[in-house]
């Protein structure tokens, strides 16, 4: 089968049939009076306008399977033809049997499109006289045009002369057929130019190219070329020349910033020219991404932490060496493959730096951890950061593989006693101590903000219990009081604490508000008291809360019935685990800090068994 021929003529027949204008379509759409649900019926059809894809370099030191899918996102995104810019097999070569088990795999690829193809070569498919004989007996020509709802496709050979990467050139003979192409339609609304090499950007000989942009810079055009496997857009020439990146060709892949990354091209044709989006390869994915077998599969495994770090509970303030554990658990019935990794920190460095092991199905394997430094208080340690990954085999599904990080460090032990009945109204007068205030750490700020420090705002708290209630008190500094009572307390001035009343062994792993108790509560600038406790559930039956503003800013106390907690742990409760932090806006709202004591639970900082409280 002649390739070029077969897509060319079938999109010049089309593309005649298209010269008559065409009417644009419209919606039909019952009469609505007034108001209507949609912005308008003029809709974004415009006959003239056409999408087509591009796709670039899969060759230059391939990688397997890479171009394939990239073609397979094709057939999903559905344009009405594909372009290239060269670089298909490796070539390089005079072996011609090499030569065509080269071409029969490419070509077997391009089969599997469901739309036309139109190829452009490049140096890794013509780099002497054998392969460009080669080429030119599989698809005729290896330069050529056609012109689609007036616009000019001008396919060239940037490797006419056979002089390899970084010497691409435009011949005479070239250059001649792209004077009289460009001549014969001189009067369509755009040109796009296809090679391979960018030779614009090229210090050897380029030949007959310079003269080659002097006949387009009048005309409004358009150029894209591969060959450098890095993604760079230039405004030049009176035109926009784009290099694109690769479709399975070798790369460092360091991401878009570098211009380093896997796509296809989507273009929008329009009268005012190309509207241009690269397309990912990881972020094309067919309806079957995640499928209800699927799902029931693999989304219980991801929600029950296949790899957890136990808590490091310690007694005392300071911290010199620990031993903990990583649980890796496999609830699935096939094998489960772990990865990961600990970096040491100025704190703290770990007996573990890393491992790659298979857990059995429906198994928990148990890895000993410990950790060691120099003598320092707990509260200002830095986490030893675990990083891996989790893949999930299931029988008939594609594998799932999910990233995994986790903190690993000292809990200080802290402890609740047992105390005297406090009055709730906000005095405080009846807490002998007010022990823990937010740590500088687990602030979240922005340069602007808490320029003050504690003067700005800061926050002490106590905790206390007796036969009925779990007791909070807090005194909260704030400079600038911003609140008002149709707001919630996260948008505004607020104290917060978030309590998780589970017991131990599923409280410290906790990382998201799901099934604890948010409490918040914000001071009445006008100098009432605020009686009424925000939660963002069920608030406990008999909780109480009263906030008051005070000369610096405002107190806090709460009683939250023991009821609940004995709930949460069917019967008598032990422990119970705890985060206090305050919302303070200042400049109008523009301004915002987010005092913690403990790391957000939510965050990045977290670590199991933050909080926790043990009962005396």
């Amino acid at each position: 089968m002649n390739h070029l021929s077969a897509a060319v003529v079938g999109l010049l027949v089309f593309g005649a049939a298209c010269t008559a204008p065409v009417e644009k379509a419209s919606i039909k759409i019952e009469p609505i009076e007034g108001p209507t649900p949609y912005t308008s019926l003029d809709l974004n059809n415009d006959p003239s306008s056409f999408q087509f894809a591009i796709v670039t370099d899969r060759t230059g030191g391939h990688r397997d399977n890479v171009f394939e899918v990239g073609l397979s996102k094709l057939n999903l995104l559905q344009p009405e033809f594909v372009m290239s810019v060269g670089d298909f097999i490796e070539g390089y070569t005079e072996d011609e049997a090499r030569l065509d088990a080269e071409w029969t795999e490419f070509n077997g690829f391009i089969d599997s499109l469901t739309m036309p193809f139109f190829y452009v070569p490049g140096n890794h498919d013509i780099t002497n006289k054998v392969m460009y004989d080669k080429y030119k007996a599989i698809f005729g020509k290896d330069y050529y045009h056609f012109v689609y709802k007036d616009v000019l496709f001008l396919c060239l050979n940037s490797e006419d002369n056979y002089r390899g990467s970084g010497k691409g050139t435009i011949g005479d003979e070239q250059y001649e057929w792209i004077e009289k192409t460009l001549a014969a339609n001189a009067d369509v609304k755009w040109t796009l130019v296809f090679m391979h090499q960018p030779l614009w950007n090229q210090q050897a000989e380029t030949l007959r190219w310079p003269d080659v942009e002097k006949l387009l810079e009048p005309r409004k055009h358009t150029v894209y070329v591969g060959h450098h496997h890095s993604y760079v857009k230039y405004e030049r020439n009176n035109g926009k020349y784009f290099i694109l990146a690769t479709t399975g060709g070798s790369s460092r892949l360091r991401g878009p910033q570098f211009g380093e990354f896997d796509h296809v091209v989507w273009i929008t044709m329009t009268d005012n020219g190309p509207i241009m989006a690269n397309l990912e390869l990881s972020g094309v994915w067919n309806e079957s991404v995640v499928t209800e077998q699927s799902s029931n599969y693999f989304r219980p495994l991801f929600n029950g932490q296949p790899v957890r770090i136990s808590p490091m509970f310690t007694d005392g303030s300071t911290f010199s060496n620990g031993t903990t554990e990583i649980r890796l658990t496999n609830d699935s019935d096939a094998p489960m493959d772990v990865s990961f990794e600990l970096a040491a920190n100025k704190d703290l460095t770990s007996s573990i730096i890393r491992q790659s092991l298979t857990i059995a199905p429906n198994s928990v394997e148990i890895i000993p951890l410990k950790l060691s430094g120099k003598a320092a208080p707990i509260a200002t340690l830095e986490p030893v950061e675990l990083r891996g990954t989790v893949t999930f085999h299931g029988e008939g599904m594609a594998d799932v593989t999910m990233d995994v990080t986790q903190n690993a460090r000292p809990a200080k032990k802290e402890y609740i006693s047992k105390g005297t009945s406090k009055t709730i109204d906000g005095k405080l007068d009846d807490w002998a101590a007010l022990p823990y205030s937010e740590i500088e750490m687990y602030t979240e700020a922005n340069p602007f903000s808490h320029k003050g420090g504690k003067a700005d705002g800061s926050v002490r708290f106590g905790i206390s219990y007796d036969d009925q209630f779990l007791y909070i008190g807090a005194e909260v500094t704030d400079d600038e009081l911003l609140a008002v009572v149709s707001s919630r307390p996260y948008n505004q001035d607020a104290f917060q604490v978030i309590i998780d009343g589970r017991s131990e062994n599923i409280s410290s792993f906790g990382t998201s508000l799901s099934g604890v108790l948010y409490i918040g509560m914000s001071p009445y600038v006008d100098g009432t008291d605020n009686t009424t406790p925000f939660t963002s559930g069920n608030k406990p039956e008999g909780t109480i809360g009263v906030t008051t503003k005070t000369d610096t800013g405002y107190a806090i106390e709460l009683a939250i019935p023991l009821s609940y907690l004995g709930e949460q742990q069917s019967g008598d409760w032990k422990t119970v685990r705890i985060n206090v932090g305050v919302n303070d806006f200042d400049n109008d709202y523009s301004h915002r800090t987010n005092l913690w004591w403990q790391p957000d639970w939510r965050g990045a900082a977290n670590y199991p068994g933050s909080g926790t409280f043990f009962r005396k």
